[in-house]
C-alpha cells in the first residue's frame, strides 16, 4: 500500500515540475529570443517481482516487473527559430540560422542516428560579457548604446565583436557616439551615410561575434536571456563560418518560440494529471486510516 502512495506522490512531483516549466514558458511569451523548455519525465528503475516458497529446493517463479514511479528528470530547451518581428530600430537585431551537418537531416532541431543517439542541430548566438567579464550567449538582440558608446544588451552586458572585445561605436575623428549604423547579413558594421565598413583604431573592420554552438542542449540558462557553456563543452563553441547558414537581420527582433495555445493545453493536462495523482494519494490515506483505526481494534 505504501508503495502505491509513493508512486502517486512521485507523479504529483513530476506534474508539478511540468506545470512550473510551462508557466515559465507562458511568462516569457513576449521575451525576445526566448526558447521554450520541455520537461522530460522518466520512470524510476523497474524491479523484478518473484514468488519464493521459502522451502529447500523450491524454484523461484518470476511474476513480472514493478514500476516504482516517475520523475521529471530535466527540462530540455527547444531550440527552434522564432518568428521575426520588425521594429525598424537600428539597434535591434535578430539571428536567422539553419546550420546543417553533413550526413544528417534535422527535424524539429534534432535527429536520431541509426544507433538511437540523439543529435541536436547547432545554433547561432550573439556573444556578450556578463558583469563578471565572462562570455555568455543570447538570442535576444534588443541592444542599445550606453554613455561610453558601447553596444550593450537591455541589462547592460557588452556585446562582443569578432576579436572578443566589446563593440564601441565612437567616431574616431569626432569622438562622438555613432547613431547612424548599418549591419549587413554577416554581422559587419557599416557607416549608414557612405556604406563603408566601420574601422577600429587599428583600421580593422568591426564585425559582431556570432558564435556557433554544437550540441546546444547542454547550454545552461542563467536568466535575463543569457546562457552559459560549461568548461568541458567549450570546444563546442566556435565563430560562425561563411558556410554556415546564419544571417543577421537589423531592425528585427526574434520573438519567443512559445506556442500559447499548446502551452495552455499542456498546462491544463499537467493540472489534471496532478489532481488524479492527488486523489490516489487521498485514497491510500483513507485506506491507511481504516487499517490503523478500525482493523487495529479487531
Amino acid at each position: 500500500m505504501l508503495r502505491g502512495l509513493y508512486t502517486a506522490a512521485s507523479g504529483m512531483l513530476s506534474q508539478q515540475r511540468k506545470h512550473d516549466t510551462i508557466t515559465n514558458n507562458i511568462a516569457n511569451i513576449n521575451t525576445p529570443g526566448f526558447k521554450q523548455g520541455s520537461a522530460v519525465s522518466r520512470s524510476f528503475p523497474e524491479m523484478l517481482i518473484a514468488l519464493m516458497e521459502g522451502k529447500p529446493g523450491m524454484e523461484t517463479v518470476n511474476r513480472g516487473r514493478l514500476n516504482t514511479g516517475v520523475l521529471a528528470e530535466e527540462a530540455l530547451t527547444v531550440n527552434l527559430q522564432g518568428v521575426l518581428r520588425e521594429t525598424s530600430n537600428p539597434f535591434d537585431f535578430a539571428i536567422v540560422s539553419d546550420i546543417q551537418v553533413e550526413g544528417m537531416q534535422f527535424n524539429g532541431g534534432k535527429t536520431i542516428t541509426e544507433d538511437g543517439q540523439r543529435i541536436f542541430q547547432p545554433q547561432a548566438f550573439f556573444t556578450v560579457l556578463n558583469e563578471a567579464g565572462e562570455q555568455r550567449y543570447t538570442r535576444n538582440g534588443k541592444f542599445n548604446v550606453n554613455g561610453q558608446g558601447e553596444l550593450v544588451t537591455a541589462e547592460g552586458y557588452q556585446v562582443l565583436r569578432d576579436n572578443g572585445q566589446p563593440i564601441v561605436l565612437i567616431d574616431l575623428d569626432t569622438q562622438i557616439p555613432i547613431t547612424n549604423l548599418t549591419v549587413n547579413r554577416f554581422g559587419q558594421l557599416l557607416d549608414s551615410t557612405n556604406g563603408q565598413a566601420l574601422l577600429d583604431a587599428e583600421d580593422n573592420p568591426v564585425r559582431m561575434l556570432i558564435s556557433r554552438v554544437d550540441n546546444p542542449i547542454r547550454m545552461i540558462p542563467e536568466g535575463s536571456g543569457l546562457l552559459r557553456v560549461e568548461a568541458e563543452d567549450a570546444g563546442n563553441v566556435v565563430q560562425v563560418a561563411a558556410g554556415d547558414n546564419v544571417e543577421v537581420r537589423q531592425g528585427f527582433v526574434e520573438s519567443s518560440n512559445v506556442d500559447p495555445a499548446q502551452a495552455m493545453v499542456d498546462m491544463m493536462t499537467a493540472s489534471r494529471m496532478y489532481e488524479a495523482n492527488q486523489k490516489a494519494v487521498q485514497a491510500y490515506d483513507r485506506s491507511l486510516e481504516k487499517a490503523v483505526n478500525e482493523v487495529g481494534r479487531v
